[in-house]
């Protein structure tokens, strides 16, 4: 055997030795979780919440880094070129698996750069109308914007966000015409729907349902692929005709890829944990989010499904941000 596959053979065994001492030994220092998003916010709140509980469970103080900016970019890339020893890992939103589809130049791979920990929370999009318009059901609303011939007007938080990509899909699942008005954040365009300048809405559910209650806006179906726990008495788009449409957004934990598999099961497990204490459930069903700590051989298939998905619609919608 000559000295350069001795040397290779030498280093592979010391890593796995390394790993292995790593998934025994581990937590032994604080760990830093980056959280994309700043302070406030469903993102924020998740990582508050399970925070006490790791640090009890771990015996070590997890600390919460926010890192916003590039939407999660900045934290994605610290995230994909930290060490791989389990003591940096990473809240991520969605944005991860859409970002590289939608930007030139994204400096990480959302499959290739990470290992999956595990899906936090996903938080649906209500379809909302201005009550001035005629509709009380998806296939109602349908034949409304038919007959505007291409005049119905859709918000959004802004272009790539995740209620513009619910239009555009609803878009390509339709084949219907209606005009896009993005606007800079949830807020603005909820406002402008409640006011009536626009007609209608791909709303998170948290910021809707309030309005839905008052009477501001008619919901009409909830984006999730199933019936959601926030809002239990509506249809999705899915069965209202659609099937297979599902939009969410969700937050969930990542760690650098190549991270030892027993560093990122005592994660998973620990994560897991905290996302099932009743206080905490509750909390984030009261935010209208779901929780849900899965496998993390769970989460990378669905974060590889959201990047073919979204990368798909965004190319066939033909959205691009500079």
């Amino acid at each position: 055997m000559n000295r350069h596959l001795m040397a290779v053979l030498c280093g592979l065994l010391a890593s796995s030795g390394l790993a292995q001492a790593q998934g025994l030994n581990y937590p032994n220092r604080p760990v830093r979780m980056l959280v994309a998003v700043p302070p406030g916010g469903p993102a924020d709140t998740l990582a508050r919440l399970v925070g006490p509980h790791l640090n009890s469970a771990m015996g070590q103080t997890v600390v919460i880094d926010n890192r916003a900016g590039a939407n999660g970019g900045i934290a994605y890339e610290t995230t994909a070129r930290a060490a791989p020893d389990g003591y940096t890992f990473v809240l991520v939103a969605a944005g991860v698996a859409i970002n590289p589809s939608l930007y030139r130049n994204v400096p990480y791979h959302p499959v290739k750069d990470f290992a999956p920990i595990t899906l936090g929370i996903t938080v649906p999009n209500i379809l909302v109308v201005h009550p001035s318009v005629q509709a009380k059901s998806v296939a109602e609303l349908v034949a409304a914007i038919k007959a505007k011939q291409g005049g119905f007007s859709f918000a959004s938080a802004g272009n790539g966000t995740s209620g513009h990509l619910a239009l555009e899909l609803f878009r390509l699942s339709t084949g219907l015409s209606f005009v896009h008005v993005p606007y800079k954040g949830g807020g603005p365009a909820l406002q402008e729907t409640v006011a009536g300048q626009v007609q209608a809405l791909f709303s998170i559910a948290l910021a809707a349902t309030p309005q839905v209650k008052a009477g501001k806006v008619r919901a009409l179906a909830i984006t999730s692929a199933q019936r959601s726990p926030v809002a239990p008495e509506l249809p999705t788009v899915a069965e209202s005709g659609y099937p297979g449409f599902e939009v969410i957004g969700w937050f969930g934990w990542l760690a650098p890829a190549g991270t030892a598999k027993p560093v990122v099961g005592k994660l998973n497990q620990e994560l897991v944990k905290a996302l099932s204490v009743p206080e905490v459930k509750d909390r984030l069903l009261s935010l209208a989010t779901v929780p849900v700590g899965d496998k993390p051989e769970e989460f990378g298939a669905f974060i590889r499904s959201e990047y073919e998905k979204w990368g798909k619609v965004i190319k066939a919608a033909k959205i691009e941000i500079q």
